[in-house]
């Protein structure tokens, strides 16, 4: 299976028996309970809210709503309530965590920590879901948030991390496009020979659970019909779902210009820790901020 839209991942979990504990550091701002309670509402998690207690209770009243008192944590301190979030996933307390208004790294310190952290001591990576208007299903570019010049070994665990998450959702086999300007092999061209590395790590089973593609421009992993003119055949080309960026820049680009000039929605979370860690902008929309909990709700289960 596959999602179209956000609107099709979130009827899948209203109809799941029991929603996902989730731990919100730093929840007192507005966008974020907002999105919450939303999120709530469907039935999709049940929060525990951990900051400067005041803050949540104004920004609940604000919105006519109430958590029960054991589920407020008052953890004033940005640096505390991250560090107390994170243990209450190490408690068990929580299975899906979420960044509200503090610094990434503050909330990513913690996480990382050898000793106290959840952290699985290999590489975590951004994974990013975008509603295309153009496109037949969620396209998912990686990684434009985490990892900044991804070696192959790096770029292998990036794909393992982005795979394993859309298997938890309930994707069957996931096609991947590992992009580069061209379609072929270059020696010149280091991206191009990572990329056909790691399609023949996939055929060898080294990477598995997917179909991995590469060298592959953009434009064939998309179109069908633009592979077929330039001669490229593969199940991927026309149906990629995993876009892989050779760096953190054109990744982030990516994302960019899919969400602000091809109108697409988006969603994001954090990979490769013991748990889903949704970790959007603080400046991100409560709609934004509804998609990323939705979709780290569903790979948490």
């Amino acid at each position: 299976m596959v999602y179209r839209t956000f609107e099709e991942l979130v009827a899948k979990l209203k109809a799941s028996p029991r929603a996902v504990r989730m731990a919100v550091a730093a929840a007192g701002d507005e966008h974020t309970i907002e999105a919450v309670l939303n999120a709530r509402k469907e039935g999709i998690v049940s929060p525990i809210l951990v900051g400067d207690k005041p803050l949540i209770d104004a920004a609940l009243e604000k919105f006519g709503a109430t958590v029960p008192q054991e589920d407020i944590y008052d953890v004033a301190d940005l640096a505390e309530a991250a560090k107390f979030a994170v243990q209450l996933v190490r408690e068990g307390k929580a299975n899906l965590l979420m960044k509200g208004k503090l610094d990434t790294s503050v909330m990513l310190r913690p996480v990382v920590n050898k000793e106290t952290g959840i952290g699985k001591g290999g590489v975590m990576s951004h994974f990013t879901a975008f509603e295309v208007p153009s496109y037949h299903k969620l396209l998912v570019p990686v990684d434009g948030g985490m990892v900044t010049y991804p070696t192959l070994e790096q770029k292998k665990s990036i794909i393992e991390n982005t795979v394993g998450a859309l298997r938890a959702m309930g994707y069957d086999e996931v096609k991947v496009g590992v992009l580069a300007c061209v379609e072929k092999v270059n020696p010149k061209m280091p991206e191009t020979v990572e990329a056909d590395a790691l399609k023949q790590m996939n055929l060898r089973g080294e990477i598995t659970g997917c179909i991995v593609e590469g060298p592959i421009s953009y434009d064939c992993a998309v179109s069908k019909e633009i592979a077929e003119f330039k001669g490229f055949h593969s199940p991927v080309a026309g149906d990629v779902d995993v876009l892989v960026a050779p760096n953190i820049h054109a990744g982030n680009i990516m994302g960019k210009m899919l969400a602000c000039t091809a109108g697409a929605k988006m969603a994001g979370f954090i990979v490769g820790a013991h748990v889903p860690i949704v970790l959007t902008s603080r400046g991100s929309s409560p709609l934004e901020k509804y998609n990323s909990i939705a979709i780290a709700a569903a790979a948490a289960e």
